[in-house]
C-alpha cells in the first residue's frame, strides 16, 4: 500500500520529512507500507508550504493517482481555505476510493470533500505526528490501511449517529462558505488549541448562532489545550463555555470526545461508520 502525504498548509521542513521516513523505516519493517511525501512539500513561500498554485496541484495529483492509496496531510497550520476552491472541482473519481486524515488546517479541505460526498475523510493524526508519538501514527496508519475501528474516537462505538470532528477555528471560519458540509444529524466533536477563553466564547456565540449547526444531534467538546492567559480570568471553563452556548442555543451537549491537537487525537471518520 502506498500512502501520499501532501502539505496544504504552512511550511514544512525537510527534517520532519526524513523523521517521518525514519518512523516508517522502524516501525513497518514488513514493507507493506510505503510512504511518499510529494517534494512540493518542501517548497517555500513566506508562510505557506509552498504558493497556493503548487500545494493545490500536489494534493490534486496524489488525489488523483491510482498508485497512491490513501493520502495523509502532513501538517496544519494555515493555508487550505486558499486552495480547496481549486482543488475539489478537479479530483476524479479515483480520488473518491482513498481515504483522507488530518486534522486542524486539513479540516477545511475534509470538510469540503465530505460536503461533495467523499465516504472516507476523518479528523485525526497527521504524518507530522509520526515524530511526536508512535502511538499516534500506529493509530492514522490503521485507520488509513484498513479504517479499524480500534482507531476511532470512543463514543463511536456506542453511537450509531453520524459524526464529524474539527478544530473550532476552522468551523467557526467555515460556516456560511461553500465549503460548508451539511452536518444535519451529527454528533459534532470540536477542539481547540492556543486560543484565550474569550476567543472560545466568541466563536461558540457564532457557530451555535448558525442555523446549520442547531441541526446537528449534539456537541461533544475534546480538549482545548495551551490556552493562552485571560486578563482578568475569564471564569468560565472551556466545557462551561460550551455547555452554556449549546444551551442558549438548544443543542444537546453530549460531554466530552478524546480528540485534540496533542499525541491522544483520536480518529473520527465523518458520516456513519460502515456496517
Amino acid at each position: 500500500m502506498r500512502i501520499g502525504i501532501v502539505n496544504a498548509s504552512s511550511r514544512f521542513s525537510r527534517e520532519r520529512g526524513a523523521a517521518i521516513e525514519a518512523w516508517f523505516a522502524a516501525h513497518v519493517t514488513d514493507g507493506s507500507v510505503e510512504a511518499v511525501i510529494h517534494p512540493a512539500s518542501y517548497a517555500e513561500h513566506g508562510h505557506f508550504g509552498g504558493d497556493d498554485a503548487s500545494r493545490a496541484a500536489a494534493f490534486v495529483e496524489y488525489a488523483n493517482d491510482p498508485g497512491v492509496d490513501a493520502v495523509w496531510f502532513a501538517r496544519g497550520g494555515y493555508g487550505s481555505c486558499r486552495i480547496a476552491g481549486a482543488v475539489l472541482p478537479q479530483l476524479t473519481g479515483a480520488a473518491r476510493e482513498k481515504r483522507y486524515l488530518g486534522y486542524s488546517d486539513a479540516g477545511t479541505l475534509l470538510a469540503g470533500m465530505y460536503k461533495a460526498g467523499f465516504a472516507q475523510v476523518a479528523h485525526g493524526p497527521m504524518a507530522s505526528d509520526a515524530v511526536r508519538d508512535p502511538a499516534a501514527a500506529r493509530r492514522a496508519l490503521d485507520w488509513l490501511t484498513s479504517g479499524d475501528p480500534a482507531s476511532w474516537e470512543p463514543s463511536l462505538h456506542d453511537d450509531p449517529r453520524p459524526a464529524a470532528a474539527f478544530n473550532l477555528s476552522i468551523l467557526d471560519a467555515l460556516v456560511g462558505t461553500e465549503l460548508e458540509p451539511d452536518l444535519s444529524g451529527h454528533v459534532l466533536m470540536l477542539e481547540e488549541v492556543s486560543e484565550p477563553l474569550y476567543r472560545v466564547d466568541r466563536m461558540m456565540f457564532h457557530l451555535t448562532g448558525q442555523a446549520s449547526i442547531r441541526r446537528v444531534a449534539g456537541i461533544r467538546l475534546g480538549r482545548v489545550s495551551e490556552v493562552v492567559a485571560n486578563d482578568p480570568d475569564f471564569g468560565l471553563t472551556a466545557e462551561e463555555i460550551v455547555r452554556d452556548w449549546c444551551g442558549r442555543t438548544g443543542i444537546p451537549y453530549l460531554g466530552a470526545a478524546d480528540i485534540g491537537h496533542d499525541a491522544d487525537n483520536k480518529v473520527v471518520p465523518f458520516g456513519p461508520r460502515p456496517a
